[in-house]
């Protein structure tokens, strides 16, 4: 099985930033664990900042891969773009956000990729994508 994790904005700066929200691991650190949990899963990782290089990931792996595990971030409540990106493509995809979104600020309640996700997780911290990687197992 091949799966990838996308990462979007500021999310390389997970053990540094907002560490009560998000934690103190860094996600490489954590991917590496995951890695080790999931040995029979060809796990691969990739983060941007900027909108268009994650809709480029989502062409790019998104007729070729088993599932996607997407953390847009912010972008999620923004970008129409990714949304009909995930929409567009055939491989089946998992919303997951570390927080819970319903817990924070109103903007954060909308998402442009739920309505084509396969399902969507928040509010699990880290475990979330632990739990994404099962659901496509």
């Amino acid at each position: 099985m091949k799966l990838i994790i996308i990462n979007g904005p500021n999310l390389n700066l997970l053990g540094k930033r907002e560490p009560e929200i998000y934690g103190s691991s860094t996600f490489e650190d954590y991917f590496r664990e995951l890695q080790l949990k999931f040995k029979t899963v060809e796990l691969s990782y990739f983060q941007s900042n900027i909108e268009g290089e994650i809709i480029d990931k989502l062409h790019e792996v998104g007729f070729s891969f088993d599932g996607i595990i997407l953390n847009a971030a912010a972008y999620t409540h923004t970008s129409v773009g990714i949304g009909d990106a995930v929409k567009g493509i055939e491989t089946p995809v998992v919303e997951i956000h570390i927080s819970n979104i319903h817990a924070r600020e109103d903007f954060r309640h909308k998402s442009y990729i739920a309505a084509n996700a396969k399902g969507v997780l928040f509010g699990f911290g880290l475990k979330g994508y632990e739990l994404a990687i099962e659901s496509f197992l």
